[in-house]
This record gives C-alpha cells, sequence and structure tokens, in this order.
C-alpha cells in the first residue's frame, strides 16, 4: 500500500514533468515525442503518458507526421492546442474597461473596450460593469474555456489589493472579494509591460511608459519585470518635474502626470474631448495642439532622463495613448533626453512606440494567466 508521503511525492514529481514537457512545447513550437525525451530527460515511456494526459486535458494537440531523425522513421508533431483552453485578460482604467480572451498558444481571440467614466462610480459598480463585459466575451468565444483571469488596475498593488488609484479615488480596493472570484490583480503599467515583452517582440530589455490619464512605467530586465521592494517600482507619472507646481491627484505638487497625462494634454490643447479629436488637430497642423504635445514632450524627457541615470535602459517604449501620439511627442523627448545626457553618455536610449497600444495591459494580464498554465498544467 503506498503511504501518504509516497503518494505526495508522486504527485509533485507528476506535476513537475507535466510543466517540463509543456514548457518545452511553449518554448521550441512543436516537438514530437522523441525530442521532447531528448530535451527533458523522461524516458519516451514517461514523456508518451504525459502527452497523453496533455491531449486529454486540452493544453495540447498532435499534427502531421514529421521525422524524428531515428532513421527516417515519421513521428507525430505535439503543439500547442489553441481549442480548448484560454486566457482572460481584463483591465479597468480611468475612463474604460477592457477584456480580451487569449487561446493558450497566445492567439488573440477577442477584444472587447467599453467607453465608461470610472471616476464617477464606485469601486463595485465599475467592476460589475467589467464583469458584465468579460460575460459578453466569453459568450462569444464558442467552446474555449476560460481557465483563469488576471485584472490590469490603474494603481499600485500589493498582495492583490489596490492600495490606491489617485485618479479614481478609490484606496484599499480588493477585486477578487467584490467580485467572489478568484483573480489576480497587478498594475496597468506593470501588466502592460509584459504585454511588451510577451506579445511586442521588442526584445528582453527595456523601459515601458504608460500613457493614459496616468502616467505609469514598467521596467524590464533579462525578461523579467523588476517590481521593487514592495512592488511599486514605476510610478514615473509621479516623479518631480517641477518643484511647486500645480496641484497633483497624488497630493503632491509638480508631478509629471500634471504636464504629460491626457487630461493635462487634452487641456493644453485647447480642450478636445477625445485623445482621437486631439490626433486630428494634430493632423491638420493646429498651433496649440502641437504646442501641447511638444511641452508633454519636455516634460516626459526630463522625468525619463532621471530614469535613465538610474537603471540605463537600451530602449524606451511609449505605449497607451503615448503611443498614438509618437510622431509628435518623440522628437521633443529624444531632444531634452540628447541635452540632459550627453555630460554622461554618447547617445540617449533608443525610443519606439508600441505596435499593442492600449491593448498592451490586457494582453499582459491574458499572458500572466497562460504562463501560470504553462507551468502549472493540471491534467487528469
Amino acid at each position: 500500500m503506498e503511504t501518504p508521503s509516497r503518494g505526495i511525492r508522486h504527485d509533485a514529481m507528476r506535476a513537475s514533468n507535466l510543466a517540463a514537457v509543456l514548457g518545452e512545447i511553449h518554448r521550441a513550437g512543436p516537438l514530437t515525442r522523441a525530442a521532447l525525451s531528448e530535451r527533458t530527460g523522461l524516458t519516451k515511456t514517461t514523456v508518451s503518458k504525459l502527452v497523453a494526459d496533455l491531449l486529454a486535458a486540452g493544453y495540447v494537440t498532435e499534427s502531421q507526421a514529421a521525422s524524428d531523425g531515428e532513421r527516417g522513421r515519421p513521428g507525430v508533431l505535439v503543439r500547442l492546442s489553441g481549442e480548448r483552453l484560454a486566457a482572460l485578460g481584463l483591465e479597468i482604467n480611468v475612463d474604460y474597461l477592457a477584456v480580451c480572451v487569449v487561446d493558450l498558444t497566445g492567439t488573440v481571440r477577442l477584444r472587447r473596450t467599453r467607453k465608461v467614466d470610472n471616476r464617477a462610480l464606485a469601486p463595485q459598480k465599475a467592476l460589475d460593469q467589467l464583469c458584465d463585459l468579460a460575460a459578453e466575451a466569453m459568450a462569444a468565444t464558442g467552446e474555449l474555456t476560460v481557465a483563469g483571469a488576471a485584472l490590469a488596475v490603474p494603481g499600485p498593488v500589493h498582495d492583490g489589493v489596490l492600495v490606491h488609484a489617485p485618479h479614481l479615488g478609490w484606496h484599499d480596493v480588493r477585486p477578487p472579494e467584490l467580485l467572489g472570484l478568484p483573480l489576480t490583480v497587478d498594475n496597468e503599467a506593470n501588466l502592460a509591460a509584459l504585454g511588451e515583452l510577451w506579445f511586442g517582440q521588442v526584445g528582453p530589455g527595456f523601459l515601458y511608459v504608460s500613457g493614459e490619464i496616468g502616467i505609469g512605467a514598467g521596467l524590464v530586465v533579462d525578461g523579467a519585470l523588476f517590481r521593487g521592494a514592495h512592488g511599486f517600482a514605476g510610478e514615473l507619472g509621479h516623479v518631480l518635474i517641477a518643484p511647486g507646481g500645480p496641484p497633483c491627484h497624488c497630493g503632491a505638487h509638480g508631478c509629471l502626470e500634471v504636464y504629460a497625462g491626457q487630461d493635462a494634454l487634452l487641456e493644453a490643447a485647447g480642450k478636445p474631448a477625445t485623445v482621437e479629436e486631439l490626433l486630428a488637430l494634430l493632423e491638420r497642423g493646429d498651433t496649440r495642439a502641437l504646442a501641447a504635445c511638444a511641452g508633454a514632450g519636455r516634460a516626459l524627457g526630463l522625468a525619463l532622463s532621471s530614469a535613465v541615470q538610474l537603471v540605463d535602459p537600451g530602449l524606451i517604449v511609449l505605449g497607451g495613448t503615448l503611443s498614438a501620439l509618437f510622431p509628435w511627442l518623440a522628437g521633443p523627448i529624444t531632444e531634452t533626453l540628447e541635452g540632459r545626457l550627453s555630460g554622461m553618455r554618447r547617445t540617449a536610449p533608443r525610443l519606439t512606440a508600441s505596435r499593442l497600444g492600449r491593448d498592451a495591459a490586457i494582453l499582459g494580464a491574458a499572458g500572466h494567466v497562460i504562463r501560470r498554465l504553462i507551468t502549472s498544467p493540471v491534467a487528469p
């Protein structure tokens, strides 16, 4: 009779082996059982049993035959399946709600965004609306089973608690408890940076700047997010630009957000109602809109010059609404960076616009779930 401790060890070893096999397929793409055995060091018999479990659970599928290198005998390729399991990425920001469904292969199956002024809503009301949007998205995904969800929020998070969302006036909000659902919660700039890493194809190291009504940042080093001692790293929007400057929602004065946040940009540009209207003014060469972007770009350049001196990124990625405004922000930012950094370094970091735009945070949220499924697969 097997003792309980032996059963526990067996279950732990099986889980580790499942993760090893699935991880190799995730990293390398389709592989034969023979190749999986070689890469993992597991016997072919063990790999065959593990693949059978992963097939039954919907993690993988089999495809066309290929030579496995053994005397020309054909081998069946095992690849990630996009037909059974999916992840749900959620975002609640100041002026919109967003969801996406991403299958296990990383293919985006659906995106939904709803414009909502969440400043007028209590946390429970805003989260209920997000839940409704998520239910609509899941209903449209057919046979896919949503195996987990993660939520991006506009403020620092500690142990699943949204500590403070300055533009919403929320403090100590616990989304999983309010929704009654298991849910990973993280800062939107952190998840946007991970979205850029996993879906944006920018390389393993960069500083991501998320620009919405608030401004945040995520620092990726060697393929991993730097969080700081308490998980609050990246609050770029509250870097001091001008001592004694205008008050910020955080309670301080002269923060970057009051010069380069979305509200500040629209105000300086003559109060167009939306970023889309601001873009139309810029494309027409409106002098006030151009001046607003130039001022915001210089403010961003000042804040980023401090970040560059501190962490020395090789690449800076502008995301969110900043990516749409990149053609008008890039010049002032670069000029300011070069002027501030020329005495210490030969060149400023390369500056680029995110290819993901406002989708970065929800993609990062879904990607977080996918990686959890890959590293901790559950099979019958």
